[in-house]
């Protein structure tokens, strides 16, 4: 029976018998699940706590990228019968490298910039650089003043690229790439 149901549900679609229904856009479902997310979000790969959406906070100019945020730890659940919950806060101006993990309790803090893979624990102060430790939380490398500063003067030194990577033909990538190679790294749109 659930054949026969694939089959049709398209072509009643393409009939126009029936309107196919909107899809929503990965931010469009989290703010669903009530997930609150502010302004210039970009958030391409991640996940955030399907079941605890609402325990999520998330400020103005943030990427998220390949990141895991969780509000909720089910190691007390089959032991007590529930699980704990804890808000996750992440303030403005926020860059979190791909592959980081965010856990239930944790606020960030504005002008923060998280290294990939790093595993937030424990809040993490404004202004701040951190990257994954020698154990599993974070260090703090630096402010985030000194690492934009820092990056400020390397863009007036290193290959800055202004044609959007979509663009770009394959002899161009090989170019761009020799160059970055030569230079130990550049700056693209």
């Amino acid at each position: 029976m659930r054949w026969i149901k694939k089959v049709l549900k398209p072509i009643i679609y393409s009939l126009g018998i029936r309107k196919k229904p909107p899809t929503l856009s990965k931010e469009e479902q989290w703010r669903a699940r009530g997930v609150t997310i502010g302004k210039n979000f970009d958030g391409p790969d991640s996940t955030i706590d399907y079941c605890f959406g609402h325990l999520v906070t998330i400020g103005d100019n943030v990427t998220i990228s390949g990141t895991t945020i969780l509000a909720h730890d089910g190691t007390t659940k089959k032991a007590l019968g529930y699980c704990k919950v804890a808000p996750v806060k992440i303030g403005n101006d926020v860059f979190i490298g791909y592959g980081s993990v965010i856990l239930p309790g944790v606020t960030i803090g504005n002008k923060v910039i998280v290294g990939a893979g790093t595993i937030c624990s424990r809040d993490i102060p404004d202004n701040s650089v951190v990257v994954r430790g020698s154990d599993t939380t974070y260090r703090i490398l630096c402010t985030y003043d000194e690492y934009i500063d820092k990056q400020k003067k390397r863009l007036e030194t290193l290959p800055v690229s202004n044609k959007i990577f979509s663009e770009r033909t394959d002899d161009e990538w090989k170019s761009w790439k020799e160059e970055l190679e030569n230079s130990g790294g550049g700056f693209d749109l």
